[in-house]
């Protein structure tokens, strides 16, 4: 499944220099998502990264990251049969919610979840975004969704650049290290 998500990964991306700034290699993935195959493919990965070493599934809920995680988040909670959370940029939900600020590769942002009607308390949830970088945007997530009372241990995504560093941010988390698996490293 992995090795078959991975060709498709390869397969598919388009990689456009300099955007969004110079010097930069952008992985666009979206012609992966665009290919029936290849988007199963993934989502089969990403949602094993879901289950135990028996194959049991060992989350309760998926968390999509604004906002191609959106995308892979529900095809990964339909796979695994749990319930999917979009965790969105700020602005876009309506009071109230819990907000976290945090620092990425090109600037600053926040991410909210809504503070009622979800409760988090104890439930394992497995974050799922495209690409993991520095780390800014998943470190983020994963620390506002523990702060609502989710266990978080295990992130899952398509791409890894592995030169940003992302996956050493995640190890030295408050609060414990977070497991994180990828389908592709770049």
């Amino acid at each position: 499944m992995a090795d078959e998500a991975s060709a498709a990964v390869a397969a598919h991306t388009r990689h456009v220099a300099d955007f969004p700034e110079p010097g930069v290699v952008f992985a666009d993935l979206t012609p992966v998502f665009a290919d029936g195959a290849a988007l199963a493919a993934v989502i089969d990965a990403l949602a094993e990264s879901g289950r135990d070493p028996a194959g049991a599934v060992a989350v309760d809920l998926v968390a999509g990251l604004d906002a191609r995680g959106f995308l892979l988040g529900s095809g990964v909670a339909l796979r695994l049969g749990v319930g999917v959370l979009a965790v969105r940029k700020a602005g876009k939900l309506p009071p109230p919610v819990l907000r976290e600020e945090y620092t990425l590769e090109y600037g600053c942002a926040a991410l909210e979840i809504p503070a009622e009607g979800i409760d988090l308390r104890g439930r394992r949830v497995l974050v799922v975004d495209d690409v993991l970088a520095t780390g800014g945007t998943v470190t983020g997530a994963v620390a506002l969704l523990r702060r609502a009372g989710a266990q978080v241990q295990r992130v899952s995504v398509v791409l890894e650049l592995e030169a940003l560093g992302g996956r050493s941010r995640l190890a030295e988390m408050p609060g414990g290290p977070v497991e994180v698996s990828a389908i592709s490293v770049g």
